[in-house]
């Protein structure tokens, strides 16, 4: 399917992870000149997830995930700092979040799992502090709303909410009627949770325990990007 990765940008420093059929790295850029800050090979297989960036312990590292394992990075030097296994063989697609001292990656193309992996602690290996195995997402990405943690399974009109500390299901799965194909990633903004499909509906849920369905839009489009929240507008 070609690459889908899209670059980071944090700091001075536009980040590119480049899994592919053929020599696959991570690379650091300098946004305004497009310098080569550093690159560092990857054994990944194709996927395409996007980098993100977290703040651990006075440390910024470089989260990436991809074929097999999540691993992270240091951002100043691109060493990598330490690797957690148990993602798919090969394409990975959900891009993960951070939050609470973890980070959240999962897929479902040859392995459904969701994990919660400490980011503090000692270089290497690292063990998540929970995983599940039911209900992963394929191409929609993680939402991270407060303590909530929401994902599609693969991309169905299924969202499933656990506590990101603990993994517990609250309330678990919820079935979203009306809605389809989910290419999107939900988003959350102002106590609600956003869900759009490709046929155009987006399902707005309130952001509890227990989520309800507050409303059903639907445009005369299809969409497989996701939405954006800027102020009171939504794009």
């Amino acid at each position: 399917h070609g690459e889908g990765s899209s670059p980071t940008l944090h700091e001075d420093a536009v980040l590119v992870q480049w899994d592919h059929e053929g020599p696959s790295f991570l690379a650091a850029f300098d946004k305004d000149t497009g310098a080569t800050r550093w690159k560092v090979p990857r054994e990944e297989l194709s996927s395409w997830s996007t980098p993100i960036v977290a703040e651990v312990n006075g440390r910024t590292q470089v989260i990436a995930a991809g074929a097999k394992r999540v691993k992270g990075y240091d951002f100043a030097t691109g060493k990598v700092l330490w690797e957690c296994g148990g993602l798919s063989e090969e394409n990975v697609v959900a891009t993960p979040v951070a939050g609470h001292g973890m980070a959240y990656a999962g897929s479902t193309y040859d392995r459904t799992v969701v994990m919660g992996i400490p980011l503090d602690g000692n270089t290497g290996g690292r063990q998540p502090a929970w995983i599940r195995t039911r209900g992963a997402p394929y191409v929609p990405s993680f939402l991270l709303y407060d303590k909530a943690l929401y994902y599609h399974h693969h991309f169905q009109g299924i969202l499933t909410r656990v506590n990101a500390v603990t993994g517990e299901y609250q309330p678990g799965a919820i079935r979203l009627e009306g809605l389809r194909s989910v290419f999107s990633s939900p988003i959350g903004a102002a106590g609600r949770i956003y869900a759009t499909d490709v046929n155009g509906s987006t399902i707005v849920l309130s952001h509890a325990d227990k989520p309800e369905v507050l409303a059903v839009n639907k445009l005369n489009d299809r969409f497989s990007a996701s939405p954006a929240a800027a102020g009171r507008e939504l794009y």
